[in-house]
């Protein structure tokens, strides 16, 4: 854990009391603050208490007497409408922060030369991957890194942060607004594309968010941006302009004149006075398709610019064993393969799945964002057939219909498996994928995209392991038949 001993002898209100907020209270405790934290769910309480936070009812408190209010990123101080305590933190005019802002409040503190390194990753798709990507370079090139933020870990859980180290942080629009000192050593914006419009407004609103991850920048630092879309190339333009920090282009389509690009699958920089070829994403099996070309040169970019050798970073990229839920190969029953794409949570994230396979069996639904699945039309010629579940099933349904694609209702994942495997088993294509890739945010009837994606997978190996065991019977049958 780290502790927050610049907030020690403060009173911090902490409201929201998940995985980041419980992380925050003990973290403050810990450093020496007055804590007083609630939630709305009894069940967030009681789990808070039983890990040794204190608890202090919010509705009832004398803000006067409180310094800041930590606030859950999910809980919306602002729009579409702010929370109570965000309501009461206003009126009493206390700061409203985030975990983010309490470890940038930490590392500041530390004299400049044993501070850790602090590289930040944003965007709409791409974050968690790129994210894991860089902490695994770095490990494997024998760095002391953790990773966490809006991934794995609450960043004030990791362990204790000292010179020579690294952080490597996803974060979240929705942190990001509530984080003022952060200063990142490489700073990376992969893209940006509608979503989260109820908590920010507008696109304006959202990029303005998502641009607060090169804060604090210096000339020593780096800021990494993806260029494959419109926002990126704008903000390209902006950042060059703005001659705070050292500006590194990446794409995943077009060769780029000072920076690092894939073309043909291969990654390749232009940094020096010559193109240098890094290495050839082909050979590395959990960065299939587009999206993880543009995670790739992102990773390394940001990497390169912490002084890693350029044949290590490549070696690392090769080596790297993939992200839990995008597009994650569960296995196979036959020619059919499962893969676990349960961290598309909109359209955007979809479309890179649904783009990097042919023959799909794809189950999608769940709660979907504002566009749906009208921007995957263009993309179902890779789609056998459709499996929907969950809230967004009926509008779904209009959707394929319209675009006269081939589709079922099955409701609930377990069923959408079983009918998507029977289909692929008995299609005759060459390569079957059951995707789950669903376009849509979880909780309908999950509890998060995690949990779907677990579900996903038990219900896949169950499918695989009865497989295996019935041809495994066979091979044993047909073994008995020569011998007699």
């Amino acid at each position: 854990m780290i502790k927050a001993s610049q907030f020690a002898g403060q009173t911090l209100a902490v409201f929201g009391l998940g995985r980041t907020g419980i992380s925050a209270a003990l973290s403050l405790q810990a450093g020496g603050a007055t804590v007083l934290a609630w939630d709305d769910r009894d069940e967030g309480r009681q789990a808070a208490e039983e890990k040794g936070v204190t608890l202090g009812d919010l509705e009832t408190a004398d803000w006067s007497k409180i310094d800041g209010l930590v606030l859950s990123p999910g809980v919306p101080h602002h729009l579409p409408k702010p929370h109570w305590s965000a309501d009461l933190a206003k009126q009493a005019g206390v700061p409203i922060i985030c975990d983010i802002e309490i470890l940038a409040r930490e590392v500041s503190a530390i004299s400049e030369n044993n501070r850790p390194k602090i590289i930040a990753i944003t965007g709409t798709n791409g974050k968690s991957t790129t994210t894991a990507l860089i902490g695994h370079i770095l490990n494997e090139c024998g760095k002391d890194a953790q990773i966490g933020g809006n991934i794995g870990r609450g960043v004030l859980d990791l362990d204790r942060i000292h010179s020579g180290s690294y952080l490597v942080i996803e974060l979240s629009s929705y942190q990001l607004e509530r984080t003022f000192s952060l200063r990142a050593n490489a700073a990376v914006h992969l893209n940006l594309s509608p979503d989260h419009l109820d908590r920010h407004g507008d696109m304006v609103g959202y990029g303005g968010a998502k641009k607060r991850v090169f804060l604090n920048q210096t000339s020593e630092d780096s800021a990494v941006i993806g260029t494959d879309d419109e926002a990126g190339k704008a903000l390209l333009c902006e950042m060059i302009a703005r001659k705070s920090a050292n500006v590194v282009p990446i794409s995943a389509r077009r060769s780029i004149g000072s920076g690092v690009f894939v073309l043909g699958g291969k990654l390749f920089c232009t940094q020096g006075k010559r193109v240098e070829e890094i290495c050839d994403l082909g050979k590395a099996k959990a960065l299939e398709g587009q999206h993880n070309w543009q995670n790739a040169a992102a990773a390394f970019a940001a990497v390169k610019s912490l002084g890693l050798k350029p044949r290590d970073i490549a070696k690392a990229i090769l080596s790297f064993p993939g992200l839990s839920h995008r597009m994650e190969t569960i296995g196979t029953a036959g020619k059919v393969r499962f893969v676990n794409d349960s961290k598309a949570t909109n359209a955007d994230a979809a479309q890179q799945a649904l783009n990097s396979y042919d023959e799909i069996f794809w189950i999608a639904g769940g709660v979907a964002k504002e566009q749906g699945i009208e921007p995957l039309v263009p993309l179902m010629k890779n789609v056998k057939k459709a499996y929907l579940i969950g809230e967004a099933s009926k509008s779904f349904k209009r959707t394929l219909t319209k675009a006269k694609v081939d589709h079922k209702v099955s409701g609930h994942l377990q069923m959408a498996v079983y009918c998507a495997t029977r289909d692929a088993l008995e299609s005759g294509a060459a390569n079957p994928i059951v995707l789950l890739s669903p376009a849509c945010a979880s909780f309908d009837q999950f509890a998060n995209f995690e949990i779907r994606g677990d579900a996903f997978r038990q219900h896949s190996q169950q499918i695989i392991d009865l497989f295996e065991a019935e041809m495994k019977a066979k091979r044993g049958e047909g073994k008995k038949a020569m011998a007699s």
